[in-house]
């Protein structure tokens, strides 16, 4: 770039936008990057307290931020994704789909600890919808090296940063367990708070059986949930260390490939989490699964501890995103999910938009 006096830039190529604010009118570009400017530009720029200027000068191994923007999309940006135009050396990423998003968190770091690179993502394995804000991203000079360009595409390994992965699952089996609602004694409260949340994502249940507390029998129920061909089976109630809860034992005793029983989020602490695979052996070890669909087949297997059924906010809400999208979820995930894993119970709830899962 080269800095001139504006009385001087008469014919000279602007190198980054320029943005005019008047108040209550307009806050926007008013002159563009590539801009000639005229002799009638002039005192437009002084009103808008441009003395000087900076014109183009194209100087090899450097990018302007438009162009660097451009690179910084390419690091970013996957499959169901809109991108905004380049805008003031900023481009923002859009949903396309609803569904869940996933970051790259460890690839993410390490990008932006390249000097001048800036890219901002809202949290990843959360719920978006269709015109969703996902990120935005821009270089902090106006012309930049490109260096800082190749180290940042080095530190992101090769594929995008971002992933959006649609709804997957369709049907679900819900099991409902306790004596107490088998045998009539009480009202069943659990299954219809299951209902309505997974039918915000699209999926319907196609199997509904209730259980006595017995190990037999829930297993049973489970076998017969698989019969039924849904593509997620949920097992309410009988998970805490009770002597008559059962239906921990009942899921490992199915055959399940056990991923966690327990997890560092409250409430939710009692849950467990297991893959039924086609053939009935464990899924493959992966210490990086930010962005792996299950193998085809595959069906989760839920337990869902009591404060599901009540509370508003809990583990279930938080890792059923990333099941419904048909993404894997491993011990480490679970175990990731003590930071920000403690419902601070706010009145009223404002849950997805807290800290809760974060």
């Amino acid at each position: 770039m080269k800095l001139i006096k504006t009385e001087d830039a008469v014919g000279t190529v602007l190198c980054h936008d320029l943005t005019q604010i008047i108040k209550g009118v307009t806050k926007d570009a008013r002159f563009r990057k590539g801009h000639i400017v005229t002799e009638e530009d002039i005192p437009v720029l002084l009103s808008m307290g441009k003395e000087h200027l900076y014109i183009w000068e194209q100087t090899p191994h450097t990018l302007h931020e438009n162009d660097a923007a451009l690179r910084l999309q390419e690091i970013c940006q996957n499959d169901n994704m809109t991108a905004t135009p380049v805008k003031e050396g900023k481009i923002e990423l859009n949903a396309e789909c609803d569904g869940v998003f996933c970051v790259n968190s460890k690839a993410l770091i390490n990008v932006n600890a390249v000097e001048n690179i800036t890219i901002a993502t809202r949290h990843g394995n959360t719920a978006v919808k269709k015109g969703d804000k996902l990120a935005g991203f821009r270089v902090i000079p106006l012309v930049v090296d490109e260096s800082y360009l190749e180290q940042a595409e080095k530190a992101a390994g090769g594929t995008p940063l971002l992933a959006l992965h649609p709804w997957q699952l369709k049907t679900a089996a819900v099991i409902t367990t306790g004596s107490e609602v088998y045998h009539g004694r009480i009202k069943d409260t659990f299954t219809p708070v299951i209902i309505e949340k997974i039918a915000a994502y699209g999926v319907s249940v196609i199997f509904h059986e209730y259980s006595d507390d017995k190990t037999e029998q829930i297993t049973a129920c489970v076998q017969k949930a698989r019969e039924s061909g849904a593509q997620l089976i949920l097992c309410t109630g009988g998970m805490s260390v009770d002597p008559d809860d059962r239906t921990p034992a009942a899921i490992i005793s199915t055959g399940a490939h056990i991923v966690t029983y327990g997890s560092p989020v409250l409430p939710g602490a009692m849950l467990m989490l297991g893959y039924i695979t086609p053939d009935g052996t464990p899924l493959p070890e992966n210490t990086d699964t930010w962005n792996e669909n299950l193998p085809t087949g595959t069906v989760p297997i839920i337990g869902l501890p009591g404060c599901v059924m009540y509370a508003k906010a809990t583990v279930f809400d938080i890792v059923l995103p990333r099941v419904i999208a048909n993404l894997r979820i491993t011990k480490a995930d679970i175990a990731a999910l003590g930071e920000g894993g403690l419902c601070l119970g706010c009145k009223p709830c404002t849950y997805p938009h807290c800290g809760f899962g974060k």
